[in-house]
C-alpha cells in the first residue's frame, strides 16, 4: 500500500512539475448540441436570397426576401417575410408574393423594396424576369403590387416598364423607391447598364407611383458589369449608396443625395465570396442595418467557397470620424448573450503564458504557439484584445477535440493587411493563397478590438468596428475546441472574455 502511495505522489508531482514547465496539456471534450438558427435565420430546407427590408410604425423590421431552394422549377423566387423587432428572433411569415407564370413578365422574381405612400397604402416595387425575353422587350423588368395589411398582395401588371433607350434590356433590376421630400416627389433607384459607363445606378422619378420618368445615371464608377441592390440612406451630414457585385457589397459616399458620390479607397465592410452580399439598408430604433445574407457553403467543407443564397445576415453600421462607414454586431445581440463562461486555457503548442485571462504567444520561423480553450459553444460571443507583432500572423484556431485533433485558422494577418478564412491548418498558412477575406489596416493601432458571434457554424469576426469577416467553419462545430494561436511572430489576446445565452 505505501509503495503505491508512493507511485502515485510521484505521478502527481510529475503533472504539476511539466505543467509549471509549460508542457502541452488537454481539456476535455464538452457535449455539443446544434442550436435552432435565431441569430441568421433561414427557412427550412431553403435558402434566404436577397433581402428587402421595411420598419412598419410599430418598431417592427420586416425582411422580405427572395426564397432560393435547390430544386427550382420554370418558376422561382417568390417573396417570403421574416419579421424581428429586435434582430435576435424572427418570426417566418412565409410566402407574400408568388411568381408569375411563363406568360407573364415575371415567372422569376428578382430584388426589389416596399414603402408606404402618404395615403398609407403599402407598394412593393420588384424585378420580374422572363427568359423568354418578353416578346423582344427584354428579360428583366420593373413591376409593381399593392396592399392595405402587408399580407395580401395585389399586382398593378399596367404599371410595368422595361429599359429605357441605350440601356441593356436584360440587366435593368432591384428597384429601390423613396420618398423626397426636397423634390416633393418619389425616387426609384435601378440596377442598369449603359453600353460605355458599364454598371450604374440608374434615377427615376414619379408623383403618384405608377408613372415613372427617367433621370438618367445617379452613380456610374465605369468599374462593375452591374451595380445591384442599389439603396441610398443618409447618417449625419453624409449620404451613402450601397451596391453589390463580384460577389461583395459595396458603398461610396457623397455629401448630397444627388451625388457626386465617391467610393473610399477601402469601401468593403465584409469579405469576398458571397460571404456577405445584396445588402440594404433599414433605420431601427436609431441604429441604421446592412441587412444581406450569408452564402451557403460549397461542396467542400470549409472551402471558402459559397453559394448563392443563405441564411440572414445583419451588420449594425458605425459612421467614422471621417465619413466612412464601418460595422459591429447588432447592439441587440447582448441582451442574449448574458452569462460569462469561466475563463480556461491550456497551452498546446509553443511558447505560451496564461495569465487570469490574457494568453501571450511567442512562435519564430515556420512554427506557432498554440492555447486551447476548450469546446466552442453552439452559441457564443468572444470578445478580447489582440496585439500582434508588425506583418505577424495571428488569430483564432478551432479543432483539437478527441475526434479531430488538427487545428485550423481564422486569421489576422497584418503582414497582409487581410482577415481571412479557408479551412487552413495553421502550419499550411502561408502555403496558400487567400479565397475568403477582407482588408485591414492593422497599423492604426498596437491594440485591436475583436468580437466574435458563432451561431453553430455560422462565424461572424469583427475588428474594432470597422469591419468584419462572415464565415462558415464547419471546424468549429460537433465539439470543436477554440483557441488563439501566433504563427512566425509574437501575439496577445488579452481581456477574452466568453458569453453565452442563459441556460434554459
Amino acid at each position: 500500500m505505501r509503495r503505491r502511495h508512493l507511485w502515485f505522489v510521484a505521478v502527481l508531482l510529475s503533472i504539476v512539475f511539466l505543467a509549471a514547465c509549460g508542457a502541452p496539456q488537454s481539456l476535455p471534450d464538452e457535449p455539443y448540441e446544434p442550436v435552432d438558427y435565431a441569430l441568421y435565420p433561414a427557412p427550412s430546407d431553403a435558402y434566404v436570397g436577397d433581402t428587402m427590408p421595411l420598419v412598419t410604425e410599430d418598431g417592427t423590421l420586416e425582411l422580405y426576401y427572395l426564397y432560393e431552394t435547390d430544386h427550382n422549377g420554370q418558376g422561382y423566387h417568390p417573396i417570403y417575410k421574416y419579421t424581428t423587432t429586435d434582430l435576435c428572433s424572427y418570426e417566418d411569415k412565409g410566402k407574400v408574393v408568388d411568381y408569375g407564370l411563363m406568360s407573364d413578365p415575371d415567372p422569376a422574381i428578382g430584388t426589389g423594396s416596399v414603402l408606404q405612400d402618404q395615403d398609407g397604402l403599402y407598394h412593393l416595387f420588384y424585378t420580374g424576369h422572363n427568359d423568354t425575353g418578353n416578346n423582344g422587350k427584354g428579360k428583366e423588368c420593373v413591376m409593381h403590387a399593392t396592399s392595405t395589411d402587408r399580407e395580401s398582395w395585389t399586382k398593378v401588371p399596367e404599371d410595368t416598364f422595361f429599359a429605357p433607350e441605350g440601356y441593356s434590356t436584360d440587366d435593368f433590376r432591384d428597384p429601390e423607391v423613396f420618398w423626397v421630400d426636397e423634390d416633393d416627389c418619389y425616387w426609384m433607384l435601378i440596377a442598369a447598364r449603359e453600353e460605355t459607363l458599364g454598371g450604374v445606378v440608374a434615377k427615376y422619378t414619379s408623383k403618384d407611383l405608377a408613372s415613372w420618368e427617367f433621370e438618367g445615371p445617379l452613380y456610374a464608377p465605369k468599374e462593375q458589369y452591374m451595380l445591384e441592390c442599389p439603396d441610398l440612406f443618409r447618417m449625419g451630414d453624409r449620404y451613402y449608396l450601397t451596391y453589390s457585385w463580384d460577389c461583395v457589397t459595396y458603398y461610396a459616399m457623397g455629401e448630397s443625395m444627388d451625388g457626386p458620390f465617391v467610393a473610399p479607397a477601402d469601401n468593403v465592410l465584409d469579405g469576398t465570396g458571397f460571404v456577405f452580399y445584396a445588402a440594404k439598408t433599414a433605420e431601427l430604433n436609431g441604429n441604421r442595418y446592412l441587412c444581406g445574407w450569408i452564402g451557403r457553403a460549397g461542396l467542400t467543407e470549409d472551402s471558402g467557397v459559397y453559394q448563392w443564397a443563405g441564411n440572414v445576415l445583419n451588420h449594425q453600421l458605425v459612421q467614422k470620424e471621417d465619413g466612412s462607414l464601418g460595422v459591429r454586431e447588432p447592439e441587440t445581440f447582448a441582451s442574449v448573450f448574458t452569462r460569462e463562461k469561466p475563463f480556461q486555457a491550456v497551452k498546446k503548442e509553443g511558447k505560451v503564458k496564461i495569465k487570469d485571462n490574457t494568453i501571450s504567444l511567442k512562435a519564430s520561423g515556420d512554427a506557432h504557439a498554440l492555447a486551447d480553450m476548450g469546446t466552442r459553444a453552439p452559441t457564443m460571443m468572444l470578445e478580447c484584445d489582440v496585439t500582434i507583432d508588425p506583418n505577424g500572423r495571428a488569430g483564432f484556431a478551432f479543432g483539437g477535440s478527441e475526434s479531430d485533433d488538427t487545428y485550423t485558422a481564422l486569421c489576422l494577418d497584418a503582414e497582409h493587411g487581410i482577415l481571412r478564412y479557408e479551412g487552413i491548418a495553421i502550419e499550411d498558412l502561408t502555403k496558400f493563397d487567400p479565397m475568403v477575406y477582407t482588408s485591414f489596416d492593422f497599423s492604426t493601432s498596437e491594440t485591436h478590438h475583436v468580437k466574435m458571434v458563432c451561431e453553430n457554424e455560422i462565424v461572424v469576426t469583427y475588428i474594432d468596428d470597422t469591419k468584419a469577416l462572415s464565415t462558415r467553419i464547419r471546424r468549429s462545430t460537433n465539439g470543436a475546441h477554440i483557441g488563439v494561436f501566433a504563427d512566425g511572430c509574437g501575439a496577445e489576446f488579452a481581456n477574452i472574455v466568453m458569453r453565452v445565452p442563459e441556460e434554459g
